[in-house]
């Protein structure tokens, strides 16, 4: 689901993270104290090696990817998947995945929502899918009213949108609108097809599954050459594989940069440590406290809102996700600085990465 998202404006130390911490507690709420245990969710730690992965051996991690990052890429699409997937056939097993992410362009032009999207194609153990996304000019989450104004706007472009890459990728979907929300649906409901990543007109995401590992590979190649006009940002990402396959797969490329994400069990207090594991241009997050903003605020509108801690070589710093917006935009900055104690600025995350 879409989030709306404020941070603050500067960096803080780690002991302002945990005052921080102390002053939800006043207010009532149950932040993470220290010696908590917390998930710690890493990203963009560039690796030498998939061996450095090992610096991270004193806690218990999951959900580890490697991901080649190609900035600036001006390469044929489809030779780059196609040499991922030879490499993939050799080492695919259950909980193995490879996918290639590309931008593509929608070509009509559109006033909410942002031309430049993206596809992940992508493999897994029994099958292939291919993963459209939209990016949205504003961001306005189910249940907020931001947007009815222009509610036949957004419905018309999210269509134009979605219906672009439906018919370069020959995909047999429908688009209708239900209920003032854009609804996609296969042809064949037996096929596996999800949405996600929903906003107050529907979703922004699609993936459509197929047994055939070749079939999206030339749909998919049309699509990205959409935005061949312009260098692209390319990641390809590697889940579930031995050294041995990520050796191979760092072959086809042996210049590509190589970062890992993944989540890191660990107290709230070891955060500074993991921060600095991941130094220089790794990032990582973790949940300080969650709560329903009419505890403290039931003049407002209900909603969920998750306070967490961010860390970059920068220092720390305080985030703020709520599915929506609890009170006027007018006052939304003012409330927050005086929860956490800190000037905040809005700061929705990139679609993409």
């Amino acid at each position: 689901m879409r989030e709306r998202r404020w941070e603050t404006t500067t960096s803080l130390t780690f002991s302002q993270v945990l005052v921080v911490g102390e002053r939800l507690a006043a207010l009532g709420l149950k932040p993470a104290v220290p010696a908590r245990d917390v998930i710690c969710y890493v990203e963009e730690w560039t690796v030498k090696s998939p061996e450095d992965f090992d610096q991270l051996d004193a806690w218990s991690t999951e959900d580890v990817t490697l991901i080649h990052v190609r900035e600036g890429w001006r390469g044929d699409f489809f030779l780059l998947v196609g040499a991922y997937h030879t490499v993939y056939q050799r080492y695919q097993d259950v909980g193995t995945y490879c996918s290639i992410s590309h931008p593509w362009r929608i070509r009509d032009p559109l006033r909410l929502h942002d031309p430049l999207s993206m596809l992940w194609l992508g493999f897994r153990h029994a099958h292939s899918f291919i993963r459209i996304r939209l990016q949205t000019k504003d961001v306005i989450t189910p249940g907020e009213t931001r947007g009815d104004a222009e509610q036949v706007q957004w419905l018309e472009e999210r269509r134009t949108a979605f219906l672009e890459a439906i018919t370069l990728l020959e995909l047999p979907v429908e688009t209708l609108v239900e209920k003032q929300q854009l609804v996609l649906r296969p042809v064949d409901p037996s096929v596996p097809f999800f949405c996600s990543w929903p906003d107050a007109f529907g979703p922004c995401q699609f993936e459509y599954n197929t047994a055939d590992a070749y079939e999206f590979l030339v749909p998919a190649s049309k699509l990205a050459t959409t935005s061949a006009s312009e260098p692209a940002s390319v990641r390809v990402y590697l889940t579930g594989f031995s050294e041995d396959a990520l050796v191979d797969f760092h072959a086809i490329e042996p210049t590509v940069r190589s970062v890992y994400r993944c989540s890191v069990h660990c107290p709230l207090d070891d955060l500074p440590e993991i921060r600095s594991v991941i130094e220089p241009d790794g990032r990582l997050y973790a949940t300080l406290c969650e709560f329903q903003t009419q505890e403290l605020r039931p003049d407002g509108r209900d909603a969920s809102a998750i306070i967490g801690v961010v860390g970059s070589c920068a220092g720390f710093g305080i985030e703020v996700r709520l599915n929506k917006a609890p009170l006027s935009e007018e006052m939304m900055v003012g409330w927050l600085e005086q929860l956490i104690g800190h000037p905040v600025v809005y700061a929705p995350l990139p679609a993409f990465v």
